[in-house]
């Protein structure tokens, strides 16, 4: 028999988003931005800030390919925003506003350490056996699992971090969050539980998608030399990312057909890594961040504590 509790679909036609923050959860709709961090008195800190997507005033923007690009570059400003926000919240700093060139070099350091990891050293090790693979396309596929595996290696080091698996759980507390709301249901952690914490619009997916797809992508380029592999493959990063942007909105959107599930099932392994079982205060933070997302205004920041 059917739950009489249980509430219609969400039917609104726009998705949230979110991001696993220190002690916190930022979520994000078409309208705003809302970070809620838990503070080490137990209160939460909401803040919510009123944005509307740039592509509203530039509508170029927008175009497939170009509006992945766009994200993703939107996604590390606000990212990295957001986690020093929290930070100071959660450590009880003084929080230090980052200028515009913090947050350049801050998107430049990150786009070196994936460049380095992910593109020169899969690319310098898979010249090693240049010599013993005829086929291109192989040789790409090589070079794309070493890659892919270099990329699994890094999240396991990660995830045994403490401070690092304390994020997973709010990450964790994030999905469940959404999918609450989605389904219609009351933001309550006994409503949350139930669902999982593997998310098909997670920006791991988008992760593993952009490394299958680059070995595709890449596999056009032939075979040049060592440097101009590394050169060419970091100059095709926003096509690649765009083309992941891409597919990833096509498989959330028929993401009940057999085949689209099949295919975003690796990106929804590998949230067993990145993501962990939260408990109900860490659900609590993402209640508060979504709902400051959503624009409602009947939580009231501070009033649930963590039970002491």
């Amino acid at each position: 028999m059917e739950n009489p509790g249980k509430k219609e679909k969400n039917k609104v036609k726009f998705d949230v988003g979110g991001q696993a923050l220190i002690e916190g959860v930022m979520m994000r709709s078409p309208f705003r931005l809302a970070t809620a961090v838990r503070k080490p008195n137990g209160d939460i800190a909401l803040e919510v800030k009123e944005q509307r997507p740039i592509a509203q005033k530039y509508p170029f923007l927008s175009w497939p390919i170009i509006r992945g690009v766009v994200g993703l570059i939107d996604s590390l400003v606000v990212g990295i925003k957001a986690l020093s926000h929290s930070a100071s919240l959660a450590l009880e700093e003084e929080e230090e506003k980052l200028s515009s060139m913090d947050i350049g070099i801050s998107i430049l350091l990150a786009l070196g350490i994936f460049a380095g990891l992910f593109i020169a050293l899969p690319a310098f090790l898979s010249s090693l056996v240049d010599q013993f693979i005829s086929s291109t396309f192989v040789y790409n596929l090589v070079e794309g699992l070493i890659r892919i595996g270099i990329f699994l290696a890094y999240l396991l080091l990660i995830s045994q971090m403490k401070d690092i698996r304390r994020v997973f759980e709010y990450h964790g507390a994030e999905h469940k969050a959404i999918f609450t709301w989605e389904n219609g249901e009351e933001l309550t952690p006994e409503n949350a539980r139930k669902f999982t914490t593997l998310h098909p619009r997670c920006g791991t997916n988008w992760l593993i998608i952009v490394l299958v797809i680059s070995i595709f992508v890449f596999s056009f380029l032939g075979r040049p030399g060592l440097v101009t592999r590394i050169v060419s493959r970091v100059l095709l990063i926003p096509l690649v990312a765009g083309l992941a942007y891409e597919a990833i909105k096509i498989l959330s959107r028929y993401q009940d057909n057999r085949l689209a599930y099949i295919l975003t099932l690796p990106g929804l392994l590998l949230q067993r890594i990145t993501t962990r079982e939260p408990d109900d205060s860490q659900l609590e933070v993402a209640f508060a961040a979504l709902k400051g997302s959503l624009g409602e205004d009947n939580y009231v920041a501070g009033e649930n504590r963590r039970d002491s």
